[in-house]
C-alpha cells in the first residue's frame, strides 16, 4: 500500500472501494478529519486567527498520521488463531480509532470556535468542517463499539462523539 499522503483523491477511493478489508471505515473517517480540519484551518486563517489556524493543521497532521496507522491496524485481528488472541487484537485495533473520534471531537470544537468569529462568507466554512468533524467522530466511535463493548477506549470513543455531537449541536449560521 503506498503512504496515503502521496495517493491522488481519486486512487485513495479506488482503493476504499477494493475488495480488501483497508483502507476501511477507520482510514476514511480518519480522511474525513483531516478534511474537516483544512476546513477549520481555512476559516481560521481568513479571520486572521493564525492559533486556531496552527492548531486546526496540527489535527490535520495527526488526523493523516492516524489514518496511515488505521491500514494495518485490524491486520491481527484477521491474523488471529485464539479467542483469546482475537479478543487482544480487537482491544488494539480499537485504539486507533478511538484516537480518530477524540482527534474529530477537538476539530468540531475548534471550528465551533471559528465559525463563531468567522465572516458571514466563510462561516459555512467551518460549520461544515464541523458538521464533518461530527460524523467522522460518531463513525470511528462505532468501529470502537463493533469492536469491544466496554472498558476505558469504549468509553473515550464514545465521549469523543458525544463532545462532537455536543459541538455541531452549538454551531449557528
Amino acid at each position: 500500500m503506498t503512504d496515503l499522503t502521496e495517493q491522488s483523491l481519486e486512487e485513495f477511493l479506488d482503493s476504499v472501494g477494493e475488495d480488501t478489508p483497508a483502507p476501511g471505515g477507520g482510514t476514511s473517517s480518519a480522511i474525513t478529519v483531516a478534511l474537516a480540519a483544512a476546513l477549520v484551518e481555512m476559516s481560521a486563517r481568513l479571520a486572521s486567527d493564525e492559533d486556531a489556524a496552527d492548531a486546526a493543521r496540527s489535527m490535520r497532521a495527526d488526523a493523516l498520521r492516524l489514518a496511515d496507522e488505521e491500514l494495518t491496524s485490524y491486520a491481527p485481528v484477521l491474523e488471529a488463531e485464539t479467542r483469546a488472541d482475537r479478543t487482544t487484537a480487537l482491544d488494539g485495533a480499537s485504539e486507533p480509532p478511538a484516537q480518530i473520534a477524540e482527534t474529530a471531537a477537538d476539530v468540531a470544537e475548534l471550528g465551533v470556535k471559528v465559525a463563531g468569529s468567522s465572516s458571514p462568507a466563510v462561516r459555512g466554512d467551518a460549520l461544515t468542517g464541523v458538521t464533518l468533524a461530527e460524523a467522522a467522530a460518531a463513525a470511528a466511535a462505532r468501529l470502537v463499539e463493533t469492536n469491544i463493548t466496554s472498558g476505558p477506549v469504549f468509553d473515550r470513543a464514545r465521549a469523543a462523539a458525544e463532545r462532537a455531537s455536543k459541538a455541531r449541536d452549538s454551531g449557528t449560521v
